[in-house]
């Protein structure tokens, strides 16, 4: 599929994710199925309800950790939340930078920046806002945040080289990011993938873990540093549709796979 292609798959599959209600989304990213079969967009989702800031309308359970705890993020500090949804990491991040920061929250569909300024008028907060856009062409100036986040989005995004480059540029100088995604360790057999892919969406576009941080690096990041390294497990009923035995064990053990990773790094 080429890059703008993949786009407006994701774009239309979030659309719909947006118009569901919470307890559709809690079962699988479509519900009936209507936009993408059984794909499980919850497979790898963190539990925010015990966070400072969490409101349950907008966690639509599409994370893959959690970024804001682990984001150094201060009192006063402008952070921008790319892939920001329906607002769950920004209304967390909003309770940490409290009044006198300010949080920005960036999607790529109209749908969910539609969604999350409808939570964010239940709350009153006055220092949050969403905006439409697309990650490889954020939106907004230069050195202007102390800190990015973002859940399990950059893996969806086709050109990452470009999307690392561009949160260099919105970072000022000394900001940093912290970033939860989905990652592939080791060679991973074609039909785990196709498996991978068919049952939980967030594997489409994920790379492996060494191509991911030699990107970061390579483009001018600093202390990188890998706060967390979980490993995701498909049930072994959908790995006996696409592999066999051994395929299965070598899965298991470890050899091969697919990982959750939230990293952070620093702008010099």
């Amino acid at each position: 599929m080429k890059p703008e292609e993949l786009k407006l798959v994701v774009q239309e599959k979030y659309g719909e994710i947006a118009l569901q209600t919470n307890n559709n989304n809690a079962a699988s990213c479509c519900g009936s199925g209507s936009c993408c079969g059984d794909m499980d967009y919850t497979v790898f989702s963190n539990d925010y309800s015990g966070l400072e800031g969490y409101q349950p309308d907008a966690d639509l359970g599409l994370g893959c950790g959690l970024p804001t705890e682990f984001a150094g993020i201060q009192q006063g500090d402008h952070v921008l939340d790319l892939g920001s949804g329906a607002g769950n990491d920004c209304f967390v991040a909003r309770t940490i930078t409290g009044a006198e920061g300010h949080v920005t929250g960036l999607d790529f569909t109209d749908a969910m920046v539609n969604k999350a300024r409808e939570n964010l008028a239940k709350t009153g907060f006055t220092n949050i806002r969403f905006v439409q856009g697309d990650i490889e062409q954020i939106p907004l100036p230069d050195n202007a945040f102390d800190v990015v986040i973002s859940n399990c989005v950059l893996n969806l995004v086709p050109g990452k080289e470009v999307a690392f480059k561009e949160i260099f540029r919105v970072l000022k100088p000394g900001g940093h990011f912290c970033i939860s995604d989905i990652v592939l360790q080791g060679n991973l057999p074609d039909e785990i993938r196709e498996a991978a892919e068919m049952y939980a969406g967030c594997i489409s576009g994920a790379i492996q873990k060494e191509e991911y941080l030699d990107i970061i690096t390579r483009l001018g990041f600093v202390d990188v540093n890998v706060h967390i390294e979980k490993p995701i497990m498909l049930p072994d009923d959908l790995l006996q549709q696409y592999i066999g035995p051994e395929n299965i064990s070598a899965y298991h053990s470890g050899s091969f796979g697919i990982i959750s990773i939230t990293v952070n790094a620093s702008k010099p």
